[in-house]
């Protein structure tokens, strides 16, 4: 059988409202091979591709964003895990598996070596486990939980969407600090998951009424650290459950990410910030790779691991070309865990 490789682009830019397959292309394209390799370049097989709520906004063709939006007509690019089949640079060789933020939404591709650090080869993990609970994800919720929100034994927290990539480590980073943790998620499937991980209390937040009320029957002293995965109508039910010196780490607002002038939610309890005293801390993860929190959050999580101490749901959707309805099931909460792209099998060749 020929060599195929397959190919994820944008069509175009998707302003606001929500995406649909029509704004990508699914292509066969050409298979890169070892002779176009120039000076210190890699080709890679790619494993596994992160499907990440923040690329929303790289869809939408924003210039003043923090990373940069993708480019119609050329792959997406994100984080991802793969296998190096030929190379040109001092620094990797053939069947080393990198990871890294310029994975091509290819099959294979070549690439310069920025960006890309090579996982040991001895660490006896899965390569969809750098994209979870020791990649981007589980960081976002170190930050949160304990770089921002400086979590301390005997506090409340409440977080959202707290069966997903980032609110499972959310969940068991707290709780392994004492803390009492309340989580809320879009299912029952989902709940019960969430308190399997050692949530003091849970919440289907579809089914639940006044979210007001829930968390206050959850939280019945209030809420000390609320961990925001949503924004919308659910931050506004946590600003009035806030509890005085309280803090809010803003990971995400993805209830509004394809909000339109329409459909947007204005939070009305914005006004609680001033009497309560509380601080609400926006974020984003790749300011702390270079800071000391980084290397304090792989000794933590990777001695859990390793203990048993703390588990994570991998979503994984099979095949390149299943890609597009693998990211726009995140904004509709189809997703139960990390929403992975399993592209091709570490063994195998292509």
């Amino acid at each position: 059988m020929a060599p195929s490789n397959t190919r994820v682009s944008l069509v175009k830019h998707v302003v606001s409202g929500a995406p649909t397959l029509a704004d990508f292309k699914v292509e066969s394209a050409s298979v890169p091979t070892k002779a176009s390799l120039q000076d210190d370049q890699i080709l890679v097989r790619t494993l596994y591709l992160s499907a990440d709520p923040y690329m929303r906004g790289r869809l939408s063709g924003a210039q003043d964003s923090y990373v940069e939006s993708f480019v119609p007509g050329k792959p997406l690019v994100g984080l991802g895990v793969g296998v190096i089949e030929a190379s040109t640079s001092a620094h990797y060789k053939e069947g080393d598996v990198v990871t890294g933020d310029q994975f091509k939404w290819e099959t294979k591709f070549i690439s310069s070596t920025k960006g890309f650090t090579k996982i040991p080869a001895s660490s006896g993990i899965s390569p969809a486990n750098y994209l979870g609970v020791l990649g981007m994800p589980s960081f976002t919720a170190y930050v949160g939980v304990v770089s921002l929100a400086n979590a301390k034994a005997g506090e409340t927290i409440l977080i959202s969407a707290a069966s997903g990539a980032v609110g499972q480590v959310a969940v068991q980073l707290a709780k392994a600090r004492g803390l009492r943790v309340v989580g809320a998620a879009g299912s029952d499937d989902k709940v019960e998951f969430v308190k399997s991980l050692g949530a003091d209390a849970a919440f289907n937040y579809k089914t639940c009424g006044d979210l007001s009320v829930a968390i206050k029957q959850a939280a019945p002293n209030g809420v000390d650290i609320y961990f925001d995965n949503v924004g919308g109508e659910f931050l506004d039910a946590a600003l009035v459950n806030m509890n005085n010196f309280g803090r809010i780490a803003e990971c995400g607002m993805i209830s509004q990410y394809n909000a339109t002038a329409d459909s947007v939610y204005h939070v009305k309890n914005l006004v609680r910030v001033i009497p309560r005293r509380l601080s609400i801390m926006g974020y984003i993860v790749s300011d702390y790779y270079a800071k000391p929190d980084y290397a304090n959050f792989i000794t933590e999580v990777s001695t859990m691991l390793k203990e048993g101490k703390i588990t994570y749901k991998l979503d994984e959707v099979v095949g390149l070309e299943n890609g597009p309805q693998g990211l726009l099931d995140l904004f509709e909460g189809k997703n139960f865990g990390k929403r992975v792209i399993k592209v091709s099998d570490a063994q195998q060749r292509l």
